[in-house]
Parts: structure tokens; C-alpha cells; sequence
């Protein structure tokens, strides 16, 4: 069970900051609450008492989406639902539309952000990959006496490890920005221990763009999760990739690769073959939602010959 002294609703970023610098030890931030609440039952963390929870829902500054010079700023607020049923969002984040599908079920995506999910720092989260691939800056506001000062950083700087992350004392995260990556195709794998409403074992992340002819690879971004204690994205393997010509045989050489990154405490043997597998799926789901050509697999290649 989870309880508190003070529940507030500030309306205002200036006023968050405010009560998030008075309160005692030991309060919590919240938006959508999809981390803490789970965190707070019997069997986990047991039952929490905080001195207060400071809920952030109602900020209308942390609201909201804008796209200018080829990014997109997602205020701090955008739940994950809005990647499925914003058609603008859909375009230029073409990978999020597949992360958001798998996270969790509809009442969950109304209320869970994704600022929330890279906040959280698990090793497992869905939406770090994808904003590591989209080469993604966090967005931090603090006070400094009573003028409200921001940083920024990139996302794969921000998170440290399990649970720990760059944000400082009397800090609020306010948006997650971007590339806009309008015209690429996107893919998003993920596997897990249960059917339904699963935590990642393993995910990846692709989001490829092709020349005019779907036969080169013009621009490949590709990112994993759950393999060690952060997300990682594959630059090495991106660059590999760029500028060659599309084929099975590369596809499958570059997946080749990852696999002997897995640096997770459990189940390496088993994380090694998916992620190969995962590399592989999400290169061949970008294409073709890219609306490129997908080369055969080996076997039908030479079923032909």
C-alpha cells in the first residue's frame, strides 16, 4: 500500500519546484504514478509511507509536443497512448508507435509517460531504446532563488544505471527532444516471462531510411535493452550498415555482432541468441515499414538457385 501526509496537484512548473524544494526527505514526484504504484505493494518494496507526493499531471508547461529544425520536444507530461493515436507523432517517431504497443495495456499507456519510463532507469524500459535511437536530450529545470533554470543532456548520458540517473536534488525532468525521423521506417522487438502486460527480457529498436530505390541504406539507427545495467545503442553497427547496399548477407553479419554485449547478471545464454534474432527482426520490420524490399532469408535465397 502506498500513503502520504501531503498530496499536491501544482499547477504551474514554477510552483512543482517550489513544493519539490520545501518538501521533507523522502517525497516523490509522480505523473502518471505506473512505476511507484507497482514499486509500493506487498512483495516489493511493502508497504511505503512518504512525507509527500508532488503530482506533476496537471503542469500544463510539461504538456503537449512541438516540432521545429528536425526535433521534436515531447513535454514531460506525453503519455505513451499519444504515439498510437497521433498522427503526427506517428510520422516522426516511427519507432514509438511499435514501443507503445507492447508497454503494458491501454489504461496503463493513458497514464504512463515516457519521461516517467527513462526517469525510472530500469535496465528492462521500453522507452529508452527508442529515444537512445532518436537520438534523444533530456530536458531538467530547477530553481536558482526564484528563477526557473534548465539543462540539457543527452539521454544516454543521463541514465547511470539500475535506478540511478543525472537528476539532482530540486530537480524536475520537463521534456524528452528528439530527431524527427519523418519518412524512416521503424520497428520495435521485445520478449519477456509472460504473455501479457510483459517487462523486457530483451527489446530492440530499429528505425532505417533507404535510398528513393529501397536498395541502400541511407540512415540506420538501432538501440537494445535488458542485455546489461543501461540501454545501449549500436553505433558501431550503424555505421556499418549506412551507405551499403541491402542484403541478407549484411543484415545477418551485422547481427552477428551484439550478442557479445550481453553484460546482464541472468539468462546471458538465452539473452544472446534473442537479441541476434531481435537485431535481425527489427532491421527486416524497418525496411518494410520503410516500404523497402526485405531480402529473403538464406534458405528461400538458395531454394531458388
Amino acid at each position: 500500500m502506498l500513503t502520504c501526509d501531503q498530496y499536491h496537484m501544482p499547477t504551474t512548473l514554477s510552483e512543482a519546484l517550489a513544493l519539490l524544494r520545501a518538501a521533507p526527505e523522502g517525497s516523490r514526484l509522480v505523473a502518471g504514478a505506473t512505476d511507484i504504484l507497482p514499486w509500493a505493494r506487498e512483495g516489493r518494496a511493502g508497504n511505503v509511507h512518504l512525507p509527500a507526493m508532488i503530482d506533476l499531471s496537471r503542469v500544463g508547461e510539461l504538456s503537449g509536443y512541438t516540432i521545429a529544425d528536425g526535433r521534436v520536444r515531447l513535454g514531460a507530461n506525453v503519455v505513451y497512448q499519444q504515439f498510437l493515436t497521433d498522427d503526427t507523432l506517428r510520422r516522426h517517431l516511427p519507432c514509438m508507435p511499435f514501443c507503445s504497443v507492447w508497454f503494458a495495456d491501454d489504461q496503463i499507456r493513458e497514464q504512463a509517460t515516457l519521461a516517467g519510463n527513462v526517469v525510472n532507469a530500469s535496465p528492462a524500459a521500453d522507452g529508452t531504446p527508442p529515444v537512445l535511437a532518436l537520438n534523444g536530450e533530456i530536458e531538467i529545470a530547477a530553481l536558482d532563488g526564484e528563477t526557473v533554470v534548465r539543462r540539457s543532456m543527452p539521454v544516454a548520458d543521463f541514465v547511470k544505471g539500475p535506478s540511478r540517473t543525472d537528476l539532482q536534488p530540486g530537480e524536475i525532468v520537463t521534456a524528452l527532444t528528439c530527431d524527427s525521423l519523418e519518412g524512416y521506417g521503424g520497428a520495435f522487438e521485445k520478449v519477456g516471462q509472460r504473455r501479457s502486460l510483459v517487462i523486457s527480457s530483451v527489446c530492440a529498436v530499429a528505425c532505417i531510411k533507404t535510398d528513393t530505390a529501397g536498395e541502400i541504406f541511407e540512415d540506420v539507427r538501432l538501440a537494445l535493452g535488458g542485455i546489461g545495467p543501461v540501454p545501449v545503442r549500436l553505433s558501431d553497427i550503424e555505421d556499418m550498415l549506412k551507405g551499403q547496399r541491402i542484403s541478407r548477407e549484411l543484415i545477418t553479419e551485422a547481427s552477428a555482432i551484439p550478442p557479445a554485449r550481453v553484460a546482464s547478471r541472468s539468462r546471458q545464454d538465452y539473452r544472446r541468441a534473442v537479441v541476434r534474432g531481435f537485431v535481425e527482426a527489427a532491421i527486416d520490420d524497418a525496411l518494410a515499414d520503410a516500404g523497402a524490399p526485405v531480402p529473403a532469408p538464406r534458405d528461400r535465397e538458395e531454394s531458388h538457385v
